[in-house]
């Protein structure tokens, strides 16, 4: 994940000119076999830490309800921190009880299942410090020496696409459970979820924040125990937390790409006619009836859904405290707020299936027969009802991106 363009805006110092703690969380579910070389690892790091700038050490193990001797495993290291959930409360319940607990100004966290190798933790510090990034992962995928298995690698591939089409940043890996992040972070990425799916949300907020997100790779050794990890149920935890986080920032992105998508159903669709017609075809027969029904629906619902996606990104702005990054694509490809468009565009549409609907009317008064005009008259439907959509869609937004407007001159 490259670094985002913006950086989080905060006026904190040069943190390498400070004295800097880490706090690593650990949270631990039932990891008995596992936990004691987890710490080991972690215990290891404090010279290399130093030598990137990181002065103290904190570990916090975070024990989420276990039923076995975890708990007593972690008592035999006197310099880790226990703190015990009595019941479960799930992955991401157990990591927000340790960051609450943290003592430094950098937070990190690692799994417990000795997967992840502890001793890149300097090297994730690094490129915080040096690089002023606000959250850096660890990434898996991006590294050449891993040991996941290969159903959960597609589905992490899967994931870091998801996410890099409809975050506009490229990702390579969503769900890693090895990051460093600076505490005053946490209340932009705030409020993170109580599940497994804690990691996928951190990093669409951040994205979506205008953090400076670094990715750095790393290896990934195959787990000791048996995996907490559903493939099904938590795929779809994790598809569904991705997308609804994202609706929260810039909702246009995924509506808009999918009323484009529409759009051009429609507008290829129309061209198949246009070009059967020149061909001399008379009659559409079965799948043709059904192409131009396809193509009636796709165009309105595709219109309806990107003005909807554009609407809906001037409401959630008026409810985040500052700028965050929306947008169809990457880079505005046109100057004007989109909107301004659409009043000519919808207008025109209008007009256009009014001429159409009233020379069907006279053909038909003129004695065409109403099987040659339903085309026609389907066509001006169609772009009636577009014309009243982007007329509705300009007035709706119109507004709303002056009650933006006044909210950031409110906020500044």
């Amino acid at each position: 994940m490259p670094a985002t363009a913006e950086p989080l805006v905060h006026t904190a110092p040069d943190r390498t000119q400070d004295k800097i703690g880490l706090s690593i969380c650990i949270p631990v579910l039932n990891e008995e076999r596992a936990i004691a070389a987890t710490l080991e690892r972690c215990l290891s790091i404090r010279d290399a830490l130093r030598d990137v700038g990181v002065d103290d050490l904190e570990i916090l193990a975070v024990d989420d309800g276990s039923r076995d001797r975890t708990a007593d495993c972690i008592r035999q290291f006197p310099e880790v921190r226990l703190i015990q959930h009595p019941v479960n409360r799930g992955y991401g319940a157990a990591l927000k009880t340790g960051f609450e607990a943290a003592s430094h100004s950098l937070i990190g966290f690692i799994d417990a299942d000795a997967t992840y190798p502890a001793e890149r933790f300097p090297q994730l510090c690094q490129a915080l410090l040096h690089e002023r990034a606000d959250l850096v992962v660890g990434s898996r995928m991006a590294g050449s020496d891993s040991q996941m298995p290969a159903t959960r690698r597609l589905g992490n591939t899967m994931f870091a696409w998801l996410l890099t089409v409809i975050g506009s940043v490229k990702v390579t890996d969503t769900a890693s459970g090895m990051r460093v992040f600076r505490r005053e972070a946490l209340s932009l990425l705030s409020p993170l979820p109580d599940g497994l799916n804690l990691t996928p949300v951190m990093s669409a907020r951040a994205l979506h924040e205008q953090m400076r997100v670094l990715e750095v790779p790393i290896p990934y050794n195959d787990r000791v125990g048996q995996s907490h990890l559903r493939l099904g149920a938590d795929g779809l935890r994790f598809l569904h937390t991705i997308v609804w986080t994202v609706l929260t920032y810039n909702p246009v992105r995924i509506f808009g790409l999918i009323g484009l998508s529409g759009i051009a159903l429609a507008l290829l669709i129309a061209a198949w006619l246009v070009a059967a017609r020149a061909a001399g075809v008379t009659t559409l027969g079965s799948w043709g009836t059904f192409a131009v029904f396809g193509g009636l629906v796709s165009g309105v619902a595709g219109i309806s859904i990107f003005a909807m996606g554009a609407s809906f990104n001037y409401l959630v702005s008026l409810f985040h405290r500052r700028p965050i990054r929306q947008g169809l694509f990457r880079r505005p490809l046109i100057s004007a707020p989109i909107e301004r468009w659409f009043l000519p565009l919808g207008l025109g549409a209008a007009a256009a299936g009014a001429v159409v609907s009233g020379g069907s009317l006279a053909l038909s008064l003129g004695g065409w027969p109403i099987e040659r005009l339903w085309l026609y008259l389907s066509a001006s439907a169609l772009s009636l009802l577009v014309g009243i959509q982007l007329c509705l869609s300009w007035l709706m937004m119109s507004v709303l991106r002056e009650l933006a407007q006044r909210a950031s001159v409110e906020r500044s």
